[in-house]
């Protein structure tokens, strides 16, 4: 009998869309946050734009980082191997 792996769509993601997707949660999180301290006017379009910049940013920003180190850590692992 052949046993499927039941793996979620997070976890057959790679590493760095995981780091940017945990980050932009914690980025509309900490939006959310703000919004209900009043930070924010209380109008749907900037409470909409205030979780999407705040998310949109963090995530892309992680993203990006965790994809340059992983690189990084990727070419130097090549770079061994060839000594």
């Amino acid at each position: 009998m052949l046993m499927r792996q039941s793996r979620s769509w997070f976890g057959r993601l790679r590493g760095p869309v995981r780091i940017g997707l945990v980050c932009a949660g914690l980025g509309i999180l900490l939006a959310v946050i703000g919004i209900l301290r009043g930070t924010v006017p209380a109008n749907p379009l900037s409470i909409f734009l205030a979780l999407l910049i705040s998310g949109g940013s963090w995530g892309i920003v992680s993203w990006a980082i965790a994809t340059a180190a992983a690189d990084v850590a990727e070419e130097t692992a090549q770079g061994e191997g060839d000594e």
